[in-house]
């Protein structure tokens, strides 16, 4: 395979959506690194990667994301290797069933959900600017809607199973708003995507009592949609991210949100609003740690 000289990270990659989206990305002849929390999984994703694609440049960088000092070592580990980075897929994502807060002492959905893509971005810049014109894709879950909760951003408040999930990519859709806007001066785009539903290790992982009220009267026909299917819907729903990493179509394109099937869709409203984002923007910077 042609090595094309484009340089992808992709947090979350040892498995599921992330998993398919540096198989497809693998394939276009990129390097391609990947971040997971376990040394066994990684690498054999990495084997399976480099099998399917025929593309020996994949490698594996052990983070936990929920925790800042391995966001900012999995930064300093990338920037060592590569002079640019043309992609960035903030893919990983946490559903977590009860309010837990990290060893940070940040709450655990919103330091995986919205601290990790912030801070990851932030210290990869230099890495980003050095590209032509990088790319930085953020994905969300779920359909966008509801509102956002200025004095519940973490939970604080109240804790609701995937509600509180939902919360925090709502909250991160808004951050990625602001964070465009301040990137309008410079060749980097970031841009946020809904993969859609699939079958993956988080969606496996959901208990009944983290559904709303109303879900869990057909809670067996929620767990029929998310058993293994052997990486089928998690193909399927790593498209739109592959879409805005490869696309020419989307080039330039900045600040915009699109859809499971790759088209760009109305930003939530709560989005829109500047002193929402302004403040979400406050505390994910007041919230993060020296390196």
């Amino acid at each position: 395979m042609q090595p094309t000289g484009k340089n992808i990270l992709i947090t979350g990659a040892t498995g599921g959506i992330g998993l398919q989206t540096a198989l497809a990305l693998a394939k276009t002849g990129a390097r391609v690194m990947i971040s997971g929390r376990n040394q066994a999984r990684g690498q054999a994703a990495v084997d399976e990667i480099k099998r399917a694609s025929g593309n020996r440049q994949v490698e594996l960088y052990l983070a936990d994301v929920s925790l800042q000092k391995d966001v900012h070592a999995l930064a300093d580990q990338v920037g060592q290797q590569v002079n640019h980075l043309d992609v960035l897929i903030n893919n990983a994502g946490l559903a977590s069933p009860h309010r837990t807060l990290t060893e940070d002492g940040i709450e655990s959905n919103f330091a995986v959900n919205v601290l990790a893509p912030f801070l990851l971005t932030r210290r990869l810049m230099d890495c980003l600017k050095s590209s032509p014109a990088a790319r930085v894709i953020n994905l969300t879950g779920g359909e966008a809607s509801g509102t956002i909760d200025l004095g519940n951003l973490q939970a604080e408040r109240s804790f609701d199973g995937l509600n509180s999930y939902s919360h925090s990519k709502l909250i991160m859709m808004a951050l990625s708003y602001e964070f465009a806007l301040r990137l309008s001066e410079t060749t980097i785009s970031m841009n946020v995507c809904y993969p859609g539903q699939a079958s993956t290790n988080m969606t496996r992982s959901v208990t009944a009592d983290m559904l709303p009220g109303f879900l869990r009267l057909v809670w067996p026909l929620f767990k029929s949609f998310v058993r293994e299917d052997g990486g089928k819907s998690a193909e399927k729903a790593s498209r739109s991210s592959v879409y805005l990493a490869t696309s020419p179509e989307v080039a330039g394109l900045s600040g915009k949100y699109f859809d499971t099937n790759s088209k760009m869709s109305p930003w939530p409203k709560p989005v829109l609003d500047p002193a929402t984002r302004q403040a979400i923007w406050a505390l994910a910077e007041k919230s993060i740690l020296p390196a």
